[in-house]
């Protein structure tokens, strides 16, 4: 619709909701639809989240049949003041005006009602999804997170929820009064007068074969545009993220004509798009032209047969208008709702999935009592079908003893690690704590005697004592000192202008990698577990740093059982005992001497790092 044409319809027309709106995908809603393969259980299980809000809906629901009624009924009274005026009538005028301001004013009273209710609704909703959705995740088995990609399920957690959000407060009542105005305008249309009620389904017809035609041509278009800017945004955020590796190599130049070229593709197909798209206003312009030129020539017609009044034609005219809009309207909402409801279907997804409560139905809350004496029991284990990666492992790590996994990349080392934790469970055999299968413990008591450094230090974006703190939300400060000072990460700490209370930023990014694992090194000292795991905890730091970490650990791992991966090999000389794996199997065991004598694996993985030097 032009401008002009805004302007000379104002008076005449309530609009409804959010008319006209612009999709996310174009005009008209254009975008590249996903839908749920189970609308039903999916639209069955949102609505249980309106259940919680029943008088929100209830008022909204309320105050958009207001709204209806009010469009409805204020063309019939802008018809009747215009009839008086013609017969001359003046008095009746100032009253039938009173009544449009009246119907005009609850009309924007009840529209600011349904915007703020709308939002509310919108937001309390979401909010209840957003926590549910939050909950299940930080419960969901590792073997999940590990199987999904991590952008899929912060994705689901975002925009898919984000679409929800939007389809709630901006679809939900949009779809309502489009339905009543509909049924209302017809109702009010054959009321008025049958004849010019039925020749104004002409352009209803008009305009459902214009919006279906145009619709199918433009999607083709905003699709690969979608696509487009899907390929335009991997770029960049490969390029960034890879931005080192792009200027060590000199690759400027090409990374930006490979840029140029997505974006040449895309402005290319914008251009077409947006020139398709544009069309829809002027061609459905044309459409509600014609269908004007309709009611007035007939309309016109019956006036001189007395069969309609003048202003009764000023109101059709704005009937036929209210009657083809709400159509629009819902066809540019059935893209949203489509892919609201697919996102729906993805959160319900997650929600569905088994937590690791589901692993406990037969546990204990208690860890046994004992010092830490491990056995693996014939564990076979794979992480894919047919791709195994343990074989008949057995081992048995005495409480107290200094136990290290060495071996390949590939054979199996963490795997073992990861099964001891309970992040995964093995295909067969068992894993016992002090005689008893932690299959019967509980995971949090598990977990809790537990504690591992991993090769990839995680730290968050809190101080560093809270950071310290997460092995033991109870420590006192001086336990958390003696923690850092065991982790040999106190003076660092100390040279610190906040010290203790120092904010590292996301992932400790304003650390250096050897520091970020003294910290974490010391985090797990301040869980005083009864089973400490190593997973390549010292492969960050410096020569002279990893002496004196492994130094301070002799006290750490003092009646403890400890658990060391371990690819640089001087790290573990002094291991009670080292396991070798071998593609999943246990190949040689012993201490560092005994397996030296042996020159088998062992010997051939300590000469490849230590070649010309004495052993």
């Amino acid at each position: 619709m032009s401008n002009e044409q805004k302007r000379t319809n104002a008076p005449q027309e309530l609009r409804m909701g959010p008319g006209g709106r612009r999709g996310p995908g174009g005009p008209m809603g254009m975008q590249n639809i996903e839908k749920a393969k189970d609308k039903k259980r999916t639209l069955k299980r949102l609505f249980l989240y309106f259940g919680g809000e029943k008088k929100i809906v209830g008022v909204l629901l309320a105050a958009v049949t207001v709204m209806v009624i009010c469009s409805v009924y204020a063309p019939k009274l802008q018809s009747e003041a215009i009839d008086f005026i013609t017969k001359h009538k003046f008095d009746n005028v100032g009253k039938i005006l009173v009544i449009m301001l009246i119907v005009y004013g609850i009309y924007t009273v009840c529209s600011l009602i349904q915007s703020v209710l709308s939002a509310h609704l919108s937001q309390h909703i979401v909010k209840r999804m957003r926590e549910d959705l939050f909950d299940k995740i930080v419960h969901l088995p590792i073997k999940y997170l590990d199987t999904h990609p991590h952008g899929d399920v912060m994705s689901r957690m975002t925009n898919d929820v984000e679409n929800i959000s939007n389809t709630v407060s901006q679809s939900l009542s949009s779809l309502v009064s489009g339905i009543l105005t509909i049924a209302g305008t017809v109702i009010m249309m054959f009321y008025l007068c049958w004849q010019l009620a039925l020749l104004s389904c002409i352009t209803v017809v008009l305009t459902v074969i214009v919006t279906k035609t145009l619709s199918k041509n433009m999607r083709r278009f905003f699709l690969k545009r979608q696509e487009l800017l899907g390929e335009l945004n991997s770029a960049t955020e490969e390029n960034i993220t890879g931005y080192k590796t792009v200027v060590a190599y000199n690759r400027q130049d090409r990374v930006i004509e490979e840029f140029n070229q997505i974006s040449d593709d895309m402005t290319k197909t914008g251009i077409i798009a947006e020139i398709i798209g544009g069309s829809m206003g002027p061609v459905m312009n044309v459409v509600n032209n014609i269908g004007f030129v309709i009611i007035a020539a007939f309309g016109g017609f019956f006036a001189i047969e007395e069969i309609v009044s003048v202003g009764m034609i000023s109101a059709f005219i704005v009937y036929a208008r209210q009657f083809g809009r709400p159509i629009n309207e819902i066809a540019q909402l059935y893209a949203q709702i489509q892919t609201a409801l697919a996102g729906a279907e993805r959160v319900f997804d997650i929600m569905d999935e088994q937590t690791e409560s589901c692993l406990e139905e037969n546990c204990s809350d208690i860890m046994p009592e004992g010092k830490g004496v491990i056995s693996f029991e014939h564990v076979d284990f794979s992480y894919v079908p047919e791709k195994q990666v343990l074989y008949d492992f057995t081992l048995n790590v005495r409480a107290g003893h200094k136990v290290a996994l060495v071996g390949a990349t590939g054979s199996g080392k963490t795997t073992v690690v990861n099964l001891l934790m309970r992040f995964y469970d093995t295909d067969s055999g068992r894993i016992l704590i002090d005689g008893v299968d932690i299959r019967d413990i509980s995971l949090e008591e598990l977990r809790r005697n537990i504690a591992i450094v991993l090769q990839d230090t995680v730290l968050f974006s809190d101080t560093i004592k809270n950071n310290l703190k997460y092995a033991d939300i109870n420590a006192s400060d001086e336990q958390i000192e003696q923690a850092a000072k065991i982790g040999c990460c106190d003076r660092m700490i100390s040279h610190m202008e906040k010290g203790y209370e120092t904010m590292l930023s996301e992932s400790g990014q304003n650390l250096s990698q050897g520091q970020r694992q003294l910290l974490s090194i010391s985090r797990a000292v301040l869980a005083n577990p009864k089973i400490l795991i190593l997973d390549e905890a010292t492969s960050s730091v410096d020569t002279r740093t990893e002496k004196n970490i492994q130094d301070a650990m002799v006290n750490l791992m003092k009646d403890r059982t400890s658990l060391i991966i371990a690819h640089r090999l001087s790290t573990i000389r002094d291991a009670d005992f080292i396991v070798v794996l071998d593609q999943g199997k246990i190949v040689e065991t012993g201490n560092h001497e005994e397996l030296i004598r042996q020159q088998g694996r062992y010997y051939e993985l300590y000469m490849t790092q230590f070649s010309g030097k004495q052993i």
